[in-house]
């Protein structure tokens, strides 16, 4: 039933984020109109973890190697925070240009 998801992330300078996920992060897209960009995304997976609060979400990148992605993303003047050794993998955080931040991992689990 289910065919694939679709990931909104709201920005205040959606425009300049539009642009790293194209440019940066060269992510596949389509232009549907107006420079509305729907960006084509990797692999992904879904893990439902216990909460408190319901309607809470997270939404990371993944990689095979997070030193040479922030190598790569410093290259390009694109800040990340420290890596940060979780029991699930290596994680860090790229700041986009609207301000917002999204995680990066490098996933110890196996993945589906």
């Amino acid at each position: 039933m289910i065919n694939g998801a679709h990931y909104i992330l709201y920005s205040s300078d959606a425009r300049a984020d539009k642009e790293f996920f194209k440019t940066v992060l060269k992510f596949p897209y389509v232009d549907v109109g107006h420079d509305w960009l729907i960006f084509a995304l990797p692999p992904s997976e879904i893990a439902v973890h216990p909460g408190n609060d319901n309607g809470a979400h997270e939404f990371y990148l993944m990689c095979d190697d997070i030193k040479a992605f922030i190598k790569e993303m410093a290259e390009q003047q694109v800040p990340c925070d420290a890596i940060i050794e979780q029991r699930w993998g290596l994680l860090t955080h790229l700041t986009l240009p609207g301000g917002s931040k999204v995680g990066v991992y490098e996933p110890k689990h196996a993945r589906p």
